[in-house]
């Protein structure tokens, strides 16, 4: 029956693993869980291993995706360059493709594609399913999509801001506007996806109009790792000066920068001990990132000339009460009030924080990737 019709996901990130057996249809979660921390600090070595250790919990739980026969398995694709921007079904020339777009989503591409590279091996019979990160950010309007670089350079090397995190960002926008009851079509967003990846989008009418990840997802935001916005003269300059290479610079900018390379701590939940214990370098850590958070806030208010709703989501997001209190405190001139009572309520459902007089509903709302890549993927095959 349709009804019972399942879909295997699969969301490689850079240090996690997510996995989920879920009824497109009806929503519903038959199993789920996390491996994270992979590589560091923990007994999963890679990620190959945590995708074994993801089936073997299933077979465990009495769901073994051999014996289940999902209808499909999707997997979230970080960067799907000009070419994917659809659900596509997997084969070896996507594979070789995606292999080449690596450079430029080297924390996300590579765990993604072994993710898949295991699970056609695990589940050859199954039919295997790509969902773009990139996707819903592929029309943006060209003024926001494009880099004022050599146009010829541009156009050659397909030098343009992609966007990423599309997955959740459309996903909570429409979650956002069921939960205010209008349509997506009538509401100006900001959506704040927070997490060790971080990225916000401006979306006007259901369609987004800005978002702060561009050619690859280390631009925007200050992220767990990732510096997020820097001057492009950073790179020369230690090239020039600290002799780095190319390599070195871009590894230093994706692995040891942000709020990692400020305090030595990415994990918010320790940040915050470390700031209650006077460390001074955690602190600015934190600060920077919510200097950062509120220029973006400013600027996609300016973008859109009104906003009527502003999300949080994802692991910061949802969860960190501190941040979304610093990020939206004194904006009432901008039409955004808080309301303290409502943000510090843990409730874990879709919510709003905001003031009953604020012009701007502010909401916490669970993103759900899992839940619409299996979408994706039924309604591809």
């Amino acid at each position: 029956m349709v009804a019972e019709r399942v879909v295997l996901v699969i969301n490689s990130g850079s240090s996690t693993l997510k996995y989920q057996l879920v009824e497109p249809d009806s929503g519903i979660s038959r199993a789920a869980g996390v491996i994270d921390q992979i590589g560091e600090q923990s007994s999963v070595a890679d990620h190959d291993a945590a995708l074994r250790m993801a089936f073997a919990r299933l077979t465990e739980a009495g769901l073994d995706p051999s014996s289940v026969a999902p209808a499909a398995v999707g997997h979230r694709v970080v960067h799907g360059g000009n070419d994917f921007y659809r659900p596509t079904l997997v084969d070896d020339a996507l594979l070789a493709k995606l292999r080449e777009l690596s450079p430029l989503a080297p924390l996300h591409n590579p765990p993604a594609i072994l993710g898949i590279e295991v699970a056609r091996t695990l589940l050859p019979d199954i039919p295997h399913v790509a969902v773009f990160d990139t996707a819903f950010f592929h029309d943006l309007p060209a003024t926001a999509a494009t880099y004022a670089i050599d146009r010829r350079l541009a156009q050659t090397w397909h030098i343009r801001r992609y966007g990423f995190h599309g997955i959740s960002h459309q996903y909570v926008s429409q979650q956002a506007a069921a939960f205010v009851g209008r349509p997506v079509e009538d509401l100006n967003q900001i959506v704040l996806h927070l997490g060790n990846g971080a990225s916000a989008s401006a979306v006007l009418g259901g369609r987004p109009i800005e978002t702060s990840m561009g050619l690859t997802p280390m631009e925007g935001l200050v992220m767990g790792t990732r510096s997020g916005d820097v001057d492009p003269g950073v790179i020369s300059y230690l090239w020039r000066a600290a002799k780095m290479s190319v390599d070195d610079i871009e590894s230093m900018l994706n692995h040891c920068s942000g709020v990692f390379g400020l305090s030595g701590e990415r994990d918010f939940r320790r940040l915050h001990d470390l700031i209650e214990s006077g460390d001074v370098a955690a602190q600015l850590a934190y600060d920077v990132f919510i200097h950062r958070l509120r220029k973006y806030i400013g600027a996609y208010v300016a973008v859109l000339q009104r906003t009527d709703v502003l999300s949080f989501t994802a692991g910061i997001g949802e969860n960190d009460v501190a941040v979304r209190r610093d990020a939206l405190t004194g904006l009432s001139a901008l039409g955004i009030e808080l309301d303290e009572r409502r943000n510090a309520d843990p409730h874990p459902g879709v919510r709003r924080i905001s003031a009953d007089s604020s012009p701007t509903t502010v909401l916490v709302v669970p993103t759900n990737e899992e839940l619409a890549i299996a979408r994706d993927c039924v309604q591809l095959i």
